[in-house]
């Protein structure tokens, strides 16, 4: 009997679900953390309280299941959409993630729509908005210059949570599609976007398949709770997308209903289609498929 491990940083929580061979849940865990707001609009986390969570997560699951850690075989992601993190050349972690549900970016939103709004949109599939990752990374070059100075890499929560558990940079197309950086319909950082908004492609991580393996637990977080063997990690995806996988949502007469921190309504596309920024469109955690969500 091996288990793996689901691990959901959202907005409020991080979420462990243990499952074994048969897709029996063993063991669910989960630990809280706070979001910042110093001015109004702004909504902001400290990396560093997920990877505490995370920590806290692991060890409730060693103390449920007394096998946990000799017979762990994979964990694999899924996370809050657009919220922006950025990393010096060090992988050091330069001002707090500036969240999904973030507001202070109108302005740089309403520039983007202006100067570049019909192309985005047919490269992206969408417009901008506040949430999305594009405007924040705009923000922080109007507002924050000595910081973008300094940035070299840019992730989104889970994929700093893989980072911190593996050493390894990577994103996967799902959570790729809400930055407004990704070329959609051909799987691939738009260079087109990137060049017009004069960010460098090399800060961007690598983009996988949401099931794509992206290594093994380093050694110290092996030694650190206890794990036995080489644990593999997976890409994972954007929560809303992971949450239609479950959920079964794959063909278009069938849709989904969520309600967390957001609510959102959303319904599986077989091919890449101009929503005319009516909804968003984004890449499903299923290879080569698509979703539309209000």
């Amino acid at each position: 009997m091996k288990y793996v491990l689901g691990i959901d940083l959202g907005t409020s929580s991080l979420k462990g679900t243990l499952v074994d061979n048969d897709g029996k849940i063993r063991a669910i865990a989960s630990s809280e953390y706070t979001l910042s707001h110093p001015k109004a609009g702004y909504s902001e986390q400290e990396p560093k309280a997920w990877i505490k969570a995370c920590s806290k997560v692991l060890e409730q699951l060693k103390q449920q299941v007394a096998d946990f850690t000799a017979k762990l075989a994979g964990i694999s992601f899924s996370g809050q959409m657009h919220s922006l993190v950025l990393l010096d050349e060090n992988f050091e972690v330069l001002r707090p993630a500036i969240l999904w549900n973030d507001v202070r970016t109108t302005a740089q939103c309403e520039m983007i729509m202006q100067t570049y709004g019909p192309e985005l949109q047919q490269i992206t599939g969408n417009i901008a908005l506040e949430g999305f990752t594009l405007p924040k990374i705009l923000w922080v070059k109007e507002h924050e210059p000595q910081i973008w100075k300094q940035t070299r890499h840019i992730l989104l929560p889970k994929d700093y949570l893989r980072w911190w558990s593996t050493g390894n940079l990577a994103m996967d197309f799902s959570d790729a599609a809400g930055t407004l950086l990704l070329d959609l319909e051909h799987k691939q950082w738009s260079k087109a976007v990137l060049e017009h908004f004069e960010i460098p492609e090399t800060i961007m991580p690598p983009l996988v398949r949401s099931s794509e393996a992206t290594g093994t637990l380093r050694e110290a977080v092996k030694q650190e709770f206890g794990f036995k063997n080489d644990v593999l990690t997976f890409a994972g995806g954007a929560d809303n997308a992971c949450a239609a996988l479950g959920a079964g949502i794959l063909k278009r007469d069938v849709g989904m209903v969520s309600i967390g921190t957001s609510g959102v309504f959303l319904r599986a596309r077989p091919k890449f289609v101009d929503n005319q920024g009516k909804l968003h469109f984004f890449a499903h955690a299923v290879d080569d498929h698509y979703y539309s969500m209000g």
